[in-house]
């Protein structure tokens, strides 16, 4: 209930967060005129998306590539070196103006739906309630970055949880010593190291390990699972783990980190599970997220939370409260910002009984910003095989396209996975430049049902390497036709 003499402010709904999960659950309802409360504890609107995760990591790659003069290397006959000529404020300068520039599209998008907008920690105190501690000096104006703390009460029919997630901080690592960073605090380095060890290869693990491994850093990455990246295709693992030695990468895997302490010469003696040790001047911990559910006074409420704040919920994203929805981070896989949208817009849908979204597609796509860059949606071989599915595979290597040669992209490769019955597409996978973008082709194809003859009829543009899609089919079909 209420504090005493508090009044509560009344809204249709609720939103904690302000990540892709919160930004857009709140615009989908406002657009259908329901009003619509957003509360966000940090400063600044976006959440990891925005400000630690998704677009700094993928801006600091772009920066990477364009400094190092990486994409030029061998092509044009130049050789750029980084370090006689970049800072790391050159570094991290782009990155910085793209946050801006998200955080204020986030704040025009809520304003131009009428988002009312708290600032401050949220915490349920009833199952229709919650009580923010905000920081806007008029608690009715709702303008963030105010001054005076004010306990504010929100009271409404409909709540979304979407606060997202931070990374997990294992015991082992002495957090708060200088050199010690996970993928948030990895963005206040004050200096490009000479060598670096990630712990974790997950997809940031192997983000940063490129990303850094371009800039000339010496890395060393350390898995405890004995292959990387496992719901991808083997053949594309297998390319990317090439390609990322070549970049000089060191592998331990599989390997986990057990202790680590002051080198006597500076920086970390890190000690392994196999009894192996390294020393490093920097660490970088990659093991995984952690829900922000743990101030929301959830359990109190009813709503179990999960060993690491994850939160259960039904298809239409109800939790056990089923007026309480949540999306984004907080549910876990696949932690996606692009499906952490879809699934807070169905919700909201699902909540006030709009016509409108009705289900999640039932395709994904995926994309790993290594160097190479890295994207997959639908079956593997391996998963096909798992289902009793008969396929037929098609490849075409970027070697062999005209765009491919015009722009170096010498090892890239489009895997297509068909269903031999009716050479239906079934997945695509892509290594290499544009991949995240190329796989878009193979996706819409999918989700329509359709596969081979698409990609035969189709006349695309030349030179590009979305024509691969047509050589990859010629290949399938040629194998087809032998049996």
């Amino acid at each position: 209930m209420a504090s005493k003499n508090v009044s509560p402010l009344a809204f249709d709904l609720v939103v904690i967060g302000s990540g892709p999960a919160g930004e857009k659950g709140a615009a989908q309802a406002a657009y259908f005129d329901k009003r619509v409360a957003l509360v966000e504890r940090q400063p600044h609107l976006g959440g990891a998306a925005a400000n630690t995760g998704t677009l700094p990591s993928k801006t600091l790659r772009e920066t990477a590539l364009y400094l190092s003069g990486f994409r030029q290397r061998g092509l044009y006959g130049i050789e750029a070196n980084l370090s006689d000529r970049a800072t790391v404020q050159d570094f991290l300068r782009r990155e910085r103006l793209v946050r801006e520039t998200e955080r204020e599209r986030i704040a025009a998008n809520l304003e131009r739906h009428q988002v009312t907008l708290f600032q401050g920690d949220a915490r349920f105190v009833g199952p229709n309630e919650v009580e923010v501690v905000t920081m806007a000096a008029d608690p009715a104006s709702a303008v963030i970055g105010g001054d005076a703390p004010t306990p504010v009460h929100l009271v409404a029919p409909v709540f979304l949880i979407a606060s997202g997630s931070r990374p997990h901080r294992p015991a082992q690592y002495p957090w708060g010593a200088s050199g010690i960073y996970d993928s948030d605090t990895i963005l206040d380095i004050d200096k490009i190291p000479a060598a670096m060890l990630i712990a974790g290869a997950g997809v940031i693990g192997c983000e940063y390990a490129c990303l850094f491994a371009t800039l000339g850093v010496r890395v060393t990455l350390v898995e405890s699972r004995d292959r990387l990246l496992t719901f991808l295709d083997d053949e594309i693992v297998a390319a990317l783990k090439a390609r990322m030695i070549d970049l000089g990468i060191r592998f331990l895997m599989p390997d986990g980190v057990v202790d680590v302490t002051a080198a006597v010469d500076g920086g970390y003696l890190v000690t392994l599970d196999s009894g192996a040790t390294v020393t490093t001047p920097t660490i970088l911990v990659a093991s995984g997220r952690t829900s922000n559910t743990d101030t929301l006074h959830l359990p109190e409420i009813g709503i179990p939370v999960g060993a690491r704040g994850q939160l259960t919920v039904d298809a239409h994203y109800r939790t056990l409260l089923p007026h309480v929805y949540a999306a984004g981070d907080v549910i876990g896989f696949p932690a996606l910002a692009s499906a952490s949208m879809e699934q807070a817009r169905l919700a909201m849908c699902h909540a006030f009984h709009l016509d409108y979204k009705q289900e999640l597609a039932s395709i994904l796509p995926y994309g790993i910003y290594t160097i190479p860059e890295v994207s997959v949606a639908g079956e593997t071989e391996a998963s096909a095989q798992a289902k009793g599915i008969d396929t037929v595979v098609g490849v075409a290597r970027f070697a062999a396209n005209a765009r491919g040669q015009i722009i170096g992209e010498r090892d890239g490769f489009l895997k297509l996975v068909f269903a031999r019955d009716g050479m239906r597409l079934i997945g695509t996978h892509i290594i290499g430049e544009q991949a995240s973008e190329l796989v878009h082709i193979g996706l819409t194809a999918m989700l329509a049902g359709q596969g081979a003859e698409l990609f035969i009829r189709t006349c695309f543009n030349y030179p590009t390497l979305s024509e691969s899609y047509k050589y990859a089919t010629y290949d399938a079909l040629g194998k087809l036709r032998s049996g």
